[in-house]
């Protein structure tokens, strides 16, 4: 089964694993040295975070080494793109009213 970006980057300890990725690769066994969950949990998130392709791992040796999928975090960069645009428009408008306010101190 598929799943979608969205699903895995819902939850608060996928994003985290994410983060701690995104600098190196690194096995289930060092990832889970950052958390206070079981070995079993940390399998399940990673197993998700395959599914939906934000990770992939490559076998060196005994060891998987788990690593980000830059690509696919692009697919959150896009669909995040059309809220930037919001809020930067927002801001514009803010900064245009502060600055009419402004002037109409002097």
């Amino acid at each position: 089964m598929r799943r979608d970006i969205f699903q895995a980057i819902a939850d608060p300890t996928r994003r985290a694993i994410i983060t701690l990725i995104a600098l190196q690769a690194m096995t289930p066994n060092a990832i889970a040295e950052y958390f206070d969950i079981s070995r079993q949990a940390i399998s399940k998130h990673l197993r998700i975070l395959t599914e939906c392709e934000l990770i992939q791992h490559e076998q060196k040796g005994r060891e998987i080494y788990y690593q980000l999928e830059i690509e696919k975090m692009k697919e959150i960069d896009k669909w995040l793109e059309q809220f930037r645009k919001i809020w930067e428009a927002r801001f514009d408008q803010l900064d245009n009213l502060l600055v009419t306010f402004k002037n109409q101190q002097k």
